[in-house]
């Protein structure tokens, strides 16, 4: 391990640097599996560019791979079981001059869907954000029909902010973008 990795233990899952063999299970995951059930909820309204496992890395990866040898706040983890990879787990700025981000998790391996690793993993993923990063709160975008998140984000203690009615279509059907969001007093305040 060096001295930069980011490696956080849970009960059940790690959330660790992300290597350069995640990305080709990631590339699997994403272009390739049987089972890419994922792909019907994680912003399915955005059309997926199919890609070489190249590009895939260099557009997509490059600076998670790079990053991953800093001191910097990771924008990116892998989500491991045992040996195996099963997810990520990732931010990104909604307006950095307001300390605002969205935060956001994908388990691919329907397998793992239900027993309780994704609380955990999301759970650790926006303490590592408030510990690590000086903002102010920590949010959620996803669409209503994505009920699974709108429960994982309601477990860890966000809370419904905003309702885009209509604003994504999904296999041809309008649902509402829902906002939720945790402000750092509340999450520190329940001690997660």
């Amino acid at each position: 391990m060096s001295e930069n990795e980011v490696i956080l233990r849970g009960n059940k899952v790690t959330l660790r640097d992300i290597k350069i063999e995640d990305v080709e299970k990631i590339y699997y995951w994403r272009y390739v599996a049987d089972d890419r059930e994922h792909l019907k909820w994680n912003a399915p309204y955005y059309p997926i560019e199919e890609k070489s496992i190249e590009k895939f890395i260099e557009e997509e990866y490059r600076l998670h791979l790079d990053t991953a040898k800093t001191d910097q706040v990771r924008s990116k983890l892998a989500i491991i079981v045992g040996n195996k990879l099963i997810g990520t787990v990732g931010w990104y700025w909604v307006d950095q001059n307001t300390n605002w981000l969205n935060n956001g998790i994908v388990i691919f391996d329907s397998d793992y869907w239900s027993g309780g690793y994704g609380t955990e993993a999301f759970q650790m993923w926006t303490n590592y954000l408030f510990e690590n990063m000086d903002i102010v709160r920590v949010g959620i975008s996803t669409w209503s029909g994505n009920e699974r998140m709108i429960g994982l984000a309601k477990k860890v203690g966000m809370v419904e902010e905003g309702r885009i009615r209509n604003a994504r279509i999904v296999e041809g059907k309008y649902f509402d973008s829902v906002k939720m969001g945790v402000l750092r007093e509340e999450w520190i305040g329940s001690n997660r």
